[in-house]
């Protein structure tokens, strides 16, 4: 049984379709990226998952079990941070927790210095809340939603004004939850680069519809892969080049030829240039990255 799935989620605003029959599973243990441009429907198939906004149409199921219909039963297992955390910032860090906890029954002190250290704010849990930095935000915001053992935790856009040291330290802890602790995590983000490197699988949106979902593996293990060639008569090479790869396209600049093909089939091109009389100076694998596939999708589009 996957730990979350959505079935046709549908949301409309008079005759505005915001959301368009979604569908995807999400297993124990996966990180899902939501990606898409401003107004993709990201948020919003968020908020529906946990019923901060109702739907048009569709269901959703944790743990096999249909959210809206048994909310109380279900959210038990979920933890979630939409938009930046609100606290109370008069009170320590440790209070803030101490009061949201109280919201599950059953939270333990063993539970709740386990999260601290987790999260890593043992050395300011007792500090004020007004005194921490966005960073430490997060990080309480985030032990706030694991304190009860949720199995799926749903950030939506959580590194929002986080320097590079707080975006590594978050990708640390959601990675550790994913991979020591079972816990299925949805994420939406614009950072690309940062879903290429944290995120198993990727959910491309646009418009409110669900585009593609990519298994970022499968990403790096595609079969062929556009290769640049620096060489000194990149003419001459051309030449070469379409008697060896006949229809394959081919594209050359003042010193660079571009080429779609298997890695296996670069000692051979090389050898072949440069019996030709060409300097090759240098070969480079051209990967398509995640924003590679999504800029390919949306068409470039961002909002």
């Amino acid at each position: 049984m996957s730990l979350l799935q959505i079935r046709d989620l549908t949301k409309k605003i008079g005759n505005k379709v915001i959301v368009d029959q979604v569908t995807l599973n999400m297993d124990k243990g996966e990180i899902l990226g939501l990606l898409g441009p401003n107004g993709a429907g990201k948020t919003s198939t968020i908020r529906m998952i946990v019923s901060l906004m109702s739907k048009s149409g569709g269901q959703v199921l944790i743990n096999g079990t249909d959210a809206h219909a048994n909310f109380e039963q279900t959210m038990k297992h979920v933890g979630v941070i939409v938009e930046n955390p609100d606290f109370y910032k008069y009170l320590s860090g440790f209070d803030n927790l101490i009061h949201f906890s109280r919201m599950t029954p059953g939270v333990t002190e063993v539970r709740i210095q386990e999260v601290i250290a987790l999260v890593g704010l043992e050395h300011s849990i007792g500090d004020k809340v007004g005194t921490y930095s966005l960073g430490m935000r997060q990080r309480l915001g985030l032990a706030i939603a694991l304190v009860h053992k949720p199995s799926l935790l749903i950030l939506d856009e959580p590194t929002n004004g986080l320097d590079p040291a707080g975006i590594r330290e978050l990708r640390g802890h959601l990675t550790h939850l994913a991979q020591k602790e079972g816990v299925g995590i949805l994420i939406s983000s614009h950072l690309m680069s940062e879903m290429e490197i944290m995120c198993d699988r990727v959910a491309i949106m646009q418009k409110g519809k669900l585009i593609n979902i990519y298994k970022i593996s499968d990403m790096a293990a595609d079969e062929r892969t556009q290769v640049q060639f620096e060489v000194d008569r990149p003419d001459l090479a051309v030449q070469i080049l379409q008697t060896l790869m006949s229809g394959d396209e081919i594209t050359t600049d003042q010193r660079h030829i571009q080429v779609s093909i298997t890695k296996a089939h670069i000692p051979e091109i090389s050898r072949k240039l440069m019996e030709a009389g060409i300097n090759v100076f240098g070969v480079h694998a051209v990967q398509k990255t995640l924003e590679d596939k999504f800029m390919e999708i949306t068409g470039g589009e961002d909002h």
